[in-house]
């Protein structure tokens, strides 16, 4: 487990990292000046390592899910982050969503969990998307059904809405079939398949479905850059995600891509990241970058924690 759950959670933490200091800057910009390595300093003044909210929640749902899966704890660990400082780089929160903002708020409040998230059109930002990427190593092996509704739950603590839970399933049915061995054309066919049996049997709103419309063609890695939206909008941080990795032959390559995409830098990056380490592994990895993320010797421990709690888990339910 510990081969697979370590290039997901460092590749994502350094696809975060990579892009933090590069956050809103243009793709213009970004080509006079692409991101190469590992800088700091830049938009939100941080050295060089530093994760953002996208790392924090995200770690903070491998500590919850260490215990197994329990709504109320995963919760209760996003409001630590944001109000005790729980897995922050630095002892401090400098980067939030409105959305996500404002669900904790509500968690903090004693909002039941899953009801706690926006479930307008308008909360469909890539805060639970970023995030989601570790509860792959909890529903892998359950039910297609299971593994739906605990991602909605999952999502549902910061985005409630059916636009942000699809693509959040989306991405871990994707990184599912990475896991089980495919490449990643296999694993994008396969997953198309199943989402469009999904959508049918879900009669969704035909808007829902369009939305998803470039991705259910089965070529969005055929559109050039220029065709490739990389806004903080869920959809675009998916298709984004996507096509780097079906597009790249290594991890850097991915993530410096995704980030040299411009806008929501950090979070592209990270949610191409956790694709690319499942996808390349992590001898693709650069061992300089991941000697320079804060607080890499605690993140190790965790991750080996993780896995042996799911390793336990399973070994318990057989």
């Amino acid at each position: 487990m510990k081969s697979k759950t370590r290039p997901a959670i460092l590749g994502l933490l350094i696809g975060d990292a990579l892009g933090v200091p590069a956050e809103f800057k243009s793709r213009e910009a970004l080509k006079q000046q692409p991101v190469t390595g590992m800088t700091g300093f830049g938009t939100h003044n941080q050295p060089p390592g530093t994760w953002s909210d996208d790392g924090s929640l995200t770690l903070c749902l491998v500590d919850a899910l260490c215990e197994g899966f329990d709504l109320v704890r995963i919760a209760r660990s996003f409001t630590d982050w944001f109000y005790e400082k729980k897995w922050t780089p630095h002892g401090e929160v400098f980067d939030i969503g409105n959305t996500t903002l404002e669900a904790i708020s509500r968690l903090k409040g004693g909002v039941q969990p899953d009801l706690a998230g926006g479930n307008d059109e308008q909360s469909n930002g890539n805060g639970s998307l970023m995030r989601i990427l570790p509860l792959l190593f909890y529903i892998k092996d359950r039910p297609e059904q299971e593994r739906y509704e605990l991602t909605r739950q999952v999502s549902a603590l910061t985005h409630a809405h059916i636009r942000s839970v699809l693509a959040c399933f989306y991405y871990l049915e994707y990184a599912r079939l990475i896991l089980a061995g495919e490449n990643v054309q296999e694993a994008y066919a396969a997953t198309n398949r199943l989402m469009q049996r999904r959508f049918s049997e879900m009669a969704l709103a035909p808007k829902e479905v369009a939305a998803f419309d470039r991705i259910l063609s089965g070529d969005i890695h055929s559109l050039e850059e220029a065709q490739i939206r990389s806004s903080g909008y869920v959809i675009h941080s998916l298709e984004a995600s996507l096509w780097c990795v079906l597009t790249s032959t290594s991890y850097p390559e991915a993530v410096l891509k995704a980030v040299n995409l411009g806008e929501d830098t950090d979070t592209t990056g990270a949610i191409t990241g956790g694709l690319a380490g499942l996808v390349f592994g992590m001898e693709s990895i650069p061992e300089q970058w991941i000697s320079q993320i804060a607080r890499i010797d605690e993140i190790e421990k965790r991750i080996h924690t993780f896995s042996n709690s799911l390793y336990s888990q399973v070994t318990n339910n057989e």
